[in-house]
């Protein structure tokens, strides 16, 4: 069997690997880097969406559950988007928070709103795992994305927290 160092040069003195070790060891490397990536990269949520001013008329009319789930020093700096309850996402007890607003009924319509949208979007898949039936992501954020120019560009109400 041809064995090489363990920096794959033959010939050399120092502890010696067979090809068969080293091409474990490259798979396993394979199969934990893609655990990894896959552990980070999340599916996207792909359930509905809505524009900042959608969100807005829908909540103000009680249609929907607003939930702004940036941090406090987030709300402090922009305010909140009139409507909306603030709820960091950050908590140990979000989702618990979330059902006594929505008092236990998980059927209600709840949309999420962040800075740029990528926490709502995250965080709304989230809560179609654990169990609620009308989740809405807000994808402009309340600073604009790709998706739009968000709740503050578009001039929309905010209330100090």
């Amino acid at each position: 069997m041809h064995e090489t160092d363990t920096d794959g040069a033959p010939g050399k003195q120092g502890r010696k690997m067979s090809r068969r070790t080293l091409l474990t060891l490259g798979v396993a490397a394979a199969a934990v880097s893609a655990a990894g990536v896959n552990y980070y990269r999340r599916l996207p949520f792909e359930g509905d969406t809505l524009d900042p001013a959608q969100a807005r008329q829908l909540a103000t009319s009680g249609d929907i559950v607003l939930i702004d789930i940036r941090r406090p020093d987030e709300w402090e700096e922009t305010g909140i988007g009139e409507g909306a309850v603030p709820i960091d996402m950050r908590r140990d007890d979000f989702i618990g928070a979330l059902d006594a607003i929505l008092e236990g009924r998980r059927d209600r319509p709840v949309a999420l709103i962040c800075a740029r949208g990528v926490r709502s979007n995250r965080m709304s898949q989230r809560l179609a795992d654990a169990g609620f039936q009308r989740v809405i992501d807000i994808p402009e954020g309340m600073l604009g994305s790709r998706a739009g120019p968000g709740w503050i560009k578009r001039g929309l109400p905010l209330v100090q927290p």
